[in-house]
């Protein structure tokens, strides 16, 4: 009895897809952690060459 029950828990696939989610979330939460860093540099190189850019279209 107890080992039918084992087997149909382990096949049982209705979480999987909130599982799969949330480990995503987390590596992707992990990564913005870990390059914070060079994603802001990045961030900010973009946004001052959009100003730049812009400056020189109104002008």
């Amino acid at each position: 009895m107890a080992g039918q029950w084992c087997k149909e828990l382990w096949r049982d696939e209705s979480g999987v897809g909130v599982v799969e989610m949330i480990l995503i979330l987390v590596v992707l939460i992990g990564l913005v952690l870990i390059f914070k860093n060079q994603l802001k540099t990045l961030v900010d190189g973009i946004f001052k060459e959009i100003q730049t850019k812009t400056s020189t279209i109104y002008s």
